[in-house]
């Protein structure tokens, strides 16, 4: 039975192979719209306020996207390295770089990537509509859902030493 359930850790392959499929796809659309932008822009540059504006809109948007793809990518790259790859691979990387050692880690990157994402899409949304109270009730409820979200990643992110411990020795006892 543990050789079996060792084994299916590879279903954790098909979730890698659709985030990063999904990440390329967001990666190309992305490049596509910014090329199009850069060429209307070439085309008709922004002489007004309201024009720079649109422009400034448009670009957020891209970046809105092109975070929703690196947010895919770190779940591919992190799903695959906990649950896929060697242990000699394991400090290399993208992982290394956003110290993501662990499942908890993988969490706690994602919930400050969705907090950026968050901030971006309000941004977005006070230079496309400016100061109105749908701005107002946007901002307070994004600003909600981050205090959450620091309060989580706080409360996930001090682990006792024993836990860890425990958590290690179960990691080298079934050989994972």
């Amino acid at each position: 039975m543990e050789k079996i359930l060792n084994s299916s850790r590879f279903l954790v392959l098909f979730i890698v192979i659709i985030c990063s499929i999904s990440a390329l796809l967001l990666y190309l659309s992305s490049m596509n719209v910014i090329f199009n932008i850069v060429l209307e822009v070439l085309e008709r540059v922004p002489s007004s306020a309201d024009s720079g504006k649109r422009l400034a809109v448009k670009l957020l948007k891209i970046l809105d996207t092109l975070l929703i793809a690196v947010t895919f990518q770190i779940i591919a790259v992190g799903l695959y390295r906990l649950f896929i790859s060697s242990s000699e691979t394991s400090g290399s990387g993208l992982l290394s770089a956003l110290k993501i050692n662990d499942f908890h880690d993988l969490k706690i990157t994602l919930i400050q990537v969705a907090m950026v994402i968050m901030v971006v899409l309000f941004l977005e949304q006070a230079v496309e509509v400016g100061a109105t109270i749908e701005t107002l009730y946007m901002g307070i409820a994004i600003s909600l859902v981050i205090f959450s979200g620091v309060f989580a990643a706080k409360s996930m992110g001090h682990r006792s030493d024993s836990a860890q411990k425990a958590i290690d020795r179960f990691i080298e006892k079934n050989d994972l």
